[in-house]
This record gives C-alpha cells, sequence and structure tokens, in this order.
C-alpha cells in the first residue's frame, strides 16, 4: 500500500510542555502555517464573557475566538520568549493566522509569543518553560553553583591558614608550659 503524502506542514507531537505543534516539512520564513479558529465570542454578552479556558485567542476588545474546539490544532502552538512564528490578527475579518517569522527546519516546534498578559496570568506564576528560558536558568544555576563553590573554596584556604596560624600558636604555648611556668599560680611555685 503506497503512503500518502500530507499537505500539511505540521503534526502535534509531545513536547516539554505537553503537546505541542511540529513542523514535518521545510516551512520558510513568511509562510502562512495554520489558522487558529473556533467559535467567535462577543464580550458584551455576559455569558461569553465569563467563558474560562486557556486557549482563547483575543482579537481586540470585543472579539474573542474560543480554540478550545479540538479541529483547532493551532491550540497546540506553545509559547516562547524566542519564537519561530507569530499571529498574524485580522480583527475585521475575525480571522487569526500563524505564520513564520524564520525558516522552520522540519522536526522544530513551532511556538510564537503569547503576550505580556497571558504571560503574567499563566506562565510567570509556573515559570516559563520555553527553551530559552530553560537555557537562561540553567546558565544561571551553574554560574550560583560557581559562586557557592569559590565562597566554600575561599573559606577553606582561610580556615586552613588560621588553621596552621592556631597550631603555630598552640605549639609555642606548649612550649611555655613545658618550662619553669607549668604549675605556677600567682607567681608561686607548685
Amino acid at each position: 500500500m503506497p503512503t500518502i503524502a500530507s499537505n500539511k506542514h505540521y503534526r502535534v507531537g509531545r513536547s516539554k510542555t505537553g503537546l505541542g505543534l511540529f513542523a514535518t516539512k521545510p516551512i520558510k520564513k513568511g509562510t502562512r502555517i495554520i489558522r487558529y479558529y473556533g467559535p467567535i465570542l462577543d464580550s458584551r454578552i455576559p455569558e461569553h464573557d465569563d467563558i474560562e479556558n486557556k486557549y482563547l485567542f483575543e482579537l481586540n476588545g470585543r472579539w474573542t475566538i474560543d480554540g478550545s474546539v479540538r479541529k483547532n490544532l493551532a491550540r497546540y502552538i506553545n509559547h516562547s520568549c524566542r519564537p519561530n512564528a507569530e499571529s498574524d490578527v485580522r480583527p475585521r475579518e475575525r480571522k487569526v493566522f500563524i505564520r513564520a517569522i524564520k525558516n522552520i527546519e522540519p522536526g522544530d516546534e513551532i511556538n510564537y509569543d503569547y503576550g505580556t498578559d497571558y504571560f503574567k496570568a499563566y506562565l510567570k506564576p509556573i515559570g516559563c518553560k520555553c527553551p530559552s528560558c530553560e537555557n537562561k536558568r540553567k546558565k544561571l544555576r551553574a554560574e550560583a553553583r560557581a559562586d557557592r563553590a569559590k565562597v566554600k573554596a575561599r573559606a577553606e584556604r582561610k580556615a586552613k591558614k588560621a588553621g596552621t596560624t592556631s597550631s603555630k600558636n598552640k605549639a609555642a604555648k606548649k612550649k611555655k608550659l613545658n618550662g619553669h611556668a607549668v604549675g605556677k599560680k600567682n607567681g608561686a611555685r607548685a
């Protein structure tokens, strides 16, 4: 049975942060990758304004796309502080497209910046898990370990130096005690 080639440039797969969208073919910079879609919600309607999920994409102050529908594969695109794609929001058409801002190789995860409001509400409390933030945290942890090692080495050198001088002082005191001063109390011999 011959394999049928998919015309899609992406697939859903396992990511470090859960599920993610990955490129299956090379995607050139500027190419539209996928459309973010779902029911359009009007914030003036109280029932629509009360909907709470992480897949809401705000077009403007009034219109929001509820991307929680299963067919919306764009909802699997994860956040990154250094993204390879961006959202192309068209509020008048009530559409959102995700397009590449860098060349994306097969196997690369497709990601874009979710914006400061979403970041502060959902990502900051748990810590951003995008590759650039993970690398930044690894670097900071390595620097902290190096600093602790320097402080420990400095303390050991100081203790060793203090231990050497105190042992010299103890040896000098022993010499004095081994002489005539042994057993003297208030100037009297014992």
